[in-house]
């Protein structure tokens, strides 16, 4: 290649990776509510703040703008910082006046540890429910990849790094695999989404269980990107060939991403739909601190990785507020959930639901 050429293939691949860092480092920022924003409130409104689950934001959003059309004196501002920042501001220890919240939003339930440092007047209600995905960019591929529970844990533990590689290859013969590194996407931030990941892993994997178990917060191995939020996650993705990333299977239906068939329990491969994800819910058995998880649902049917995703609420708020927060998310416990199919989370099951409300009505009013 002459010294010319070389110069300008050379230049092509930097603007590539420039436009590419400027891509990353913008999108979650347009992806998350605006908590600095200042929010105009009637005399005779009231306001609810809330913060955290990037993986429940999109029914939020919806849910939140469709409630206030039907209650317009009551608006609901919500920031979507992860499940990790939300439990933080609820909890409020150390927490600057302006990212005080009334309610925060996990799909991590809140730990033992983290319900001692809320006083223990934390009540965690399930709200809502989806599946997480593995979404992929294998330009040119043909086919529906599956991934066996052997190869995907082995891509996020950093020792399965090609394509072609032929623990991948077993479950997808006669397809033809690119000869191309893998690079797994995965959160920087503190999250729900990796918690439901990682406690999948832990279930199927006796290696990833002895190394980093469940958690919000993983140090990845391997050849890793990273980036904020569901929305980031799924917007690097689709925007890095050989990518594999973990995200909420709406953000990944919203971007168009394509997503494997993971082997589940009963050695099928099955893909995220409405009705795979319901399955892996059916045998959810939820105790009476409502803090359940299916790391690895039963049936056939199930697809492998689902989870609740749990609104925190104090037991105790001023009287105005206990009335707004109950009436909300009663709404959304009722008619909120005939939203769900319609933007790729799963409807709970009446039983929780039940649960979820009875719940709800215990939340007092201060003096």
């Amino acid at each position: 290649m002459a010294p010319k050429e070389k110069y300008f293939v050379a230049l092509s691949q930097v603007i590539r990776v420039v436009v590419l860092v400027i891509f990353v480092t913008i999108l979650p920022g347009c992806s998350r509510s605006k908590p600095e924003a200042q929010t105009k409130v009637p005399t005779d409104a009231i306001l609810l703040t809330g913060a955290g689950s990037t993986f429940a934001s999109v029914i939020f959003n919806r849910w939140f703008a469709a409630y206030h059309e039907s209650n317009p004196k009551s608006i609901v501002k919500y920031a979507a910082v992860g499940s990790g920042e939300g439990v933080r501001r609820f909890i409020g220890n150390n927490v600057a006046a302006e990212e005080r919240v009334d309610f925060g939003a996990s799909d991590a339930a809140m730990s033992d540890a983290e319900i001692e440092r809320a006083n223990n007047h934390a009540v965690m209600v399930p709200i809502t429910a989806g599946c997480v995905v593995l979404a992929y960019n294998l330009p040119g591929f043909q086919g529906e990849l599956k991934l066996s529970r052997r190869a995907y844990s082995g891509i996020f533990l950093g020792e399965i790094k090609q394509w072609n590689d032929r623990l991948i290859a077993q479950a997808n013969p006669g397809v033809k695999l690119p000869n191309l590194t893998i690079a797994t996407v995965v959160r920087q931030d503190g999250s729900g989404t990796t918690f439901a990941f990682t406690k999948n892993l832990d279930a199927i994997s006796d290696r990833w269980r002895n190394r980093f178990g469940p958690g919000t917060l993983v140090d990845w191995p391997g050849n890793t990107m990273r980036a904020k939020g569901n929305e980031g996650v799924a917007g690097l993705i689709g925007n890095s060939e050989g990518a594999v990333g973990y995200v909420g299977y709406e953000f990944a239906r919203k971007l168009g991403l394509k997503t494997a068939a993971l082997e589940n329990k009963a050695g099928k491969f099955v893909k995220a739909t409405d009705e795979s994800c319901r399955a892996a819910l059916t045998a959810a058995e939820m105790p009476e601190n409502l803090r359940a998880f299916v790391p690895d649902p039963k049936g056939a049917d199930s697809y492998p990785i689902a989870t609740f995703s749990w609104i925190l609420l104090r037991k105790k708020y001023a009287p105005e507020t206990a009335n707004a927060l109950r009436e909300l998310f009663q709404w959304c416990l009722q008619d909120g959930q005939l939203y769900a199919p319609d933007l790729g989370y799963i409807q709970l099951p009446a039983s929780v639901a039940e649960k979820a409300a009875a719940a709800l009505n215990k939340i007092e009013t201060s003096s």
